[in-house]
């Protein structure tokens, strides 16, 4: 579920909460009571960054360390068809 943040403009109080895509957005604020809480927009608190989470979760055997790089022996003798000299 994501984490959804809220400041009111009434007294300026901020806060963060756990609400599903579904939940209708909250209005009224917790701190003083007026009906003026309004959704913000922000940042994300993690990046999907690098090779991407497929390289390294969810594999396994001999695919599961491709991101790490022990594939080199078969890059070596030719397995990866030259594909890793191009990309160098």
């Amino acid at each position: 579920m994501p984490i959804y943040e809220y400041q009111c403009a009434e007294c300026g109080h901020q806060l963060e909460t756990i609400q599903k895509f579904s939940d209708a957005p909250l209005t009224v604020c917790p701190a003083c009571g007026a009906a003026a809480l309004q959704k913000q927009l922000s940042v994300p608190g993690f990046r999907l960054k690098g090779r991407g989470w497929y390289e390294t979760d969810f594999k396994t055997g001999a695919k599961k360390n491709l991101a790490s790089g022990d594939n080199a022996p078969a890059c070596a003798s030719g397995g990866c068809g030259g594909a890793c000299a191009a990309s160098e």
